[in-house]
């Protein structure tokens, strides 16, 4: 039997448009895994940024 090789596929520094094409490409329910977790975290990011400029203000 021929070997087959198995790479990694690293995205942290390709293009955007090249992420969103190699996520694209996975499987529904891994997709929407990838996006809920983005979004809790991009969520986050702006509740804190709003309470640290908020809070500076009290």
């Amino acid at each position: 039997m021929g070997h087959i090789e198995f790479c990694s596929i690293i995205i942290e520094n390709k293009p955007d448009l090249e992420k969103l094409h190699l996520i694209n490409q996975l499987d529904e329910e891994d997709k929407q895994t990838i996006f809920r977790l983005v979004e809790k975290m991009l969520t986050n990011k702006k509740f804190k940024d709003f309470f640290a400029k908020n809070a500076a203000a009290l």
